[in-house]
């Protein structure tokens, strides 16, 4: 399946109940970013602490959550070995933004409902709704379990990934713990804690900033944006309207200036030739796109 959403798939009629807040998730969100505060007291700082934290944030949100839950298993936009595939999908669900299912379904009906009410995190209720709120807050288009299924039934049919989606707190215990074991406790306040309120953040800052701040080359009918700042943050994530231009390709950053890391990542796999099947736009595509775009302003002057 690709991130092409059918139109049959669409979130049904009105919730029957009144959608209630995620107290668990807003709760645990919350002691995450408290534990994250102990960094600032000096019996728990180290700079190998602070270098494990970088490689873990590499690790779980570049190439876990960018390259892993994003673009190849939400938008199928290469194939790899299935041994790399499932090696770093475990990566990914120790980001802990839940299992690889609820992550690809959930921006998969974000892709299909870009920015309207629909939108699990719509930009359009404003960028602390679409940072954060969204996670806990009453959401009526946060998916149900039932959705979850029919928006990624290719992960829901494989056996690794429903493991995988049951067991994202265990494998960030046994991170904890192994953590601990090397270095103490400066490595799990910096290994766990500041790593996930960064790599929360950075990932946030996709679904709000990149979609409110920076500018639009192509035409969309959503409010996204590729902005600079996050796309350095978030490993080439920030160039969003390009993303959302063309969301099947694995190059996000179409232009001279906009590096795009996780792009350079897949380069060097297909080099290897651990990559195949890698899709881009051609050059007739973004010439169209970027015609529309020129055309729409013009009907907006005239």
């Amino acid at each position: 399946m690709t991130e092409e959403i059918p139109a049959a798939l669409n979130l049904g009629e009105a919730r029957l109940t009144k959608p209630k807040p995620k107290w668990s998730t807003g709760i645990a969100l919350g002691l995450i970013h408290l534990g994250a505060c102990a960094a600032f007291l000096p019996m728990f700082f180290s700079w190998q602490a602070v270098l494990v934290a970088f490689v873990l944030y590499y690790l779980t949100g570049g190439v876990g959550i960018t390259f892993c839950f994003h673009r190849l298993l939400t938008h199928r936009s290469l194939v790899v070995p299935k041994w790399l595939e499932y090696g770093t999908a475990i990566v990914g669900t120790l980001a802990l933004q839940g299992g690889p299912i609820d992550w690809v379904a959930t921006h998969r009906a974000h892709h299909a409902y870009s920015d309207t009410e629909r939108d699990p995190h719509n930009a359009r209720r404003g960028f602390w709704w679409s940072h954060v709120l969204w996670l806990f807050a009453p959401n009526p288009a946060r998916l149900t379990p039932a959705e979850e299924v029919r928006f990624a039934p290719d992960l829901a049919k494989d056996p690794f990934y429903r493991m995988l989606d049951k067991i994202p707190l265990l494998l960030q215990i046994a991170l904890g713990v192994g953590l601990f074991l090397l270095g103490g406790w400066p490595f799990v306040v910096w290994g766990i804690f500041v790593r996930l309120v960064v790599t929360y953040n950075v990932t946030w800052f996709v679904n709000s900033a990149a979609h409110l701040f920076g500018y639009r080359t192509y035409d969309a009918s959503d409010l996204s944006t590729n902005n600079w700042w996050v796309g350095l943050m978030a490993w080439g994530e920030g160039w969003h309207n390009n993303h959302h231009a063309f969301p099947f390709s694995a190059r996000h950053g179409l232009g001279r200036k906009e590096f795009d890391m996780t792009w350079i990542t897949i380069r060097q796999l297909e080099l290897l030739g651990l990559a195949k099947d890698v899709k881009v736009p051609t050059p007739a595509m973004l010439t169209r796109a970027l015609n529309r775009k020129r055309m729409s302003a013009a009907e907006d002057v005239a």
